[in-house]
């Protein structure tokens, strides 16, 4: 298996000339443990204020329960002209930790019979974290409540995580199906999510017709020209590493050739990698500039600042 250091030519085929409007992030900061970030919230307030950063992604509360209020996020927006703050929200898996989870439906990873439909296994990766039918209506129904109470609060717009969940319809039984068709919608699996990102985009636009519509992953949703139209810019996690260790080189290449698709279209595409050691850490920066990313080199846990710039 070929790694990245010795394909850097290959897969950095040069978005460097990736044109950014002036509202476009040059810095970002991805933060959904603010308690952790600051022991209170008017001063984890402050400390974004100050922080420096053009975009900020933050969960939705602070410690799981306390609204961002208006006035909150007014005062982060104060430390920076054209400063944005987006909520972020998990559209593609449920949280047992959420307002809307109800404890009938299971604990410790187990469903009971009351479960809704919607709701699939646990994710083996992320405890508490279950696999949804995001194409359900009533999935959807609690989600854009989540989404009007973020935007009713004051948010700039929303980050939307797990956009890539269809990558587990995808796999199916036996084999990995691209493209693989929903019995219950009888389209793809690609084309609900893409769907279910414009249902999203349109609620949070008729509260605030220039709200922010962020997906995180799912980068091969770029190759749906509504799907592009509709957003304002990409997260990607893990791109170039893996924590300290290396992605494959055909990972990286296959991401990159969607990520051309946002680059023309002038979307900025926003790179989280995670590495710990400095040699990992420079050169998730290196080959992020190179490609005209906006990057940002963090902890996994999401607790600080991390780091973000040119």
């Amino acid at each position: 298996m070929k790694f990245l250091p010795l394909s850097v030519a290959v897969l950095t085929f040069m978005l460097a000339h990736f044109a950014r409007a002036e509202s476009n992030p040059v810095s970002f900061a991805y933060i959904l443990q603010a308690d952790s970030f600051a022991k209170t919230k008017p001063s984890a307030v402050a400390k974004l204020k100050e922080s420096g950063r053009d975009w900020i992604v933050l969960d939705a509360t602070f410690a799981g329960k306390t609204p961002w209020e208006q006035a909150d996020l007014d005062t982060i927006c104060s430390g920076k002209a054209g400063r944005k703050v987006v909520a972020y929200l998990s559209i593609g898996e449920a949280e047992d930790y959420r307002p809307y989870w109800q404890s009938e439906w299971g604990s410790n990873g187990n469903r009971t019979t009351s479960a809704p439909a919607w709701l699939g296994i646990e994710n083996p990766d992320w405890k508490g974290n279950y696999q949804v039918k995001y194409w359900n209506a009533e999935w959807q129904k609690l989600m854009l409540a989540a989404i009007d109470d973020a935007m009713a609060h004051g948010f700039d717009g929303v980050y939307l995580d797990i956009v890539d969940g269809f990558e587990t319809f995808e796999q199916g039984a036996n084999r990995y199906l691209v493209d693989r068709i929903n019995p219950e919608t009888k389209q793809t699996y690609r084309r609900d999510m893409v769907d279910w990102v414009k249902t999203i985009a349109a609620r949070a636009r008729a509260k605030n017709p220039a709200a922010l519509v962020i997906p995180q992953n799912g980068s091969q949703l770029a190759e749906q020209k509504d799907f592009v139209e509709v957003i304002n810019a990409q997260g990607i996690e893990d791109l170039f590493t893996d924590g300290n260790k290396l992605q494959p080189a055909s990972h990286a290449d296959e991401i990159l050739s969607h990520l051309k698709l946002l680059a023309s279209a002038e979307k900025p595409v926003l790179l989280i990698e995670y590495p710990k050691t400095p040699e990992r850490q420079a050169l998730s920066k290196k080959l992020a500039k190179e490609n005209g990313l906006v990057w940002l080199v963090t902890d996994r846990q999401l607790k600080t600042l991390g780091e973000s710039g040119k």
